[in-house]
């Protein structure tokens, strides 16, 4: 995963240098929060990002969309594509989103139980989902595969 880790790495110095700058506006203030959750623990964004992606385990944006739809929960999502504030989601709604089988995989990846991954997940998902879709509507295709994700979470640390 050289890509991952070169995009982390720039991920770490962009909110070691640019920290003061990052918060200073509402958009890369959101970042700068995803920045430094990608400090502590990088595998939590890779996590998120494979979630996200069209080769995930659910599907991409459009599967986690629909997923959202079927938990009667699509205004959530929909509040995180849009150019409004986005609303937030517990760690117990996000497992009711997702249904025991991803969620199961994800808790693996991260070495913790179910309900603590989907807890990390309810604080992650909605401001990278936000992050990606700054004209606030969900791109046509989805997000692309992972290694598209990583180019778009890339080109957003340099600005």
């Amino acid at each position: 995963m050289g890509l991952l880790d070169s995009v982390l790495g720039a991920v770490i110095n962009n909110a070691s240098q640019g920290g003061a700058q990052a918060s200073a506006s509402g958009a890369a203030g959101g970042l700068g929060g995803l920045l430094g959750l990608a400090a502590q623990n990088p595998q939590l964004i890779q996590v998120v990002m494979s979630l996200v992606s069209n080769d995930g385990p659910v599907g991409g944006l459009p599967g986690l969309m629909a997923k959202f739809q079927q938990a009667g929960l699509g205004n959530v999502i929909a509040s995180w594509l849009s150019s409004g504030p986005n609303q937030a989601i517990s760690g117990e709604q996000l497992s009711q989103v997702l249904g025991s089988g991803p969620l199961s995989q994800i808790a693996a990846q991260l070495g913790v139980g179910s309900s603590a991954a989907a807890g990390q997940l309810a604080q992650v998902l909605p401001g990278l989902v936000d992050q990606l879709s700054p004209q606030g509507h969900a791109p046509q295709g989805g997000f692309g595969n992972a290694s598209d994700l990583l180019g778009m979470l890339g080109g957003l640390l340099q600005k």
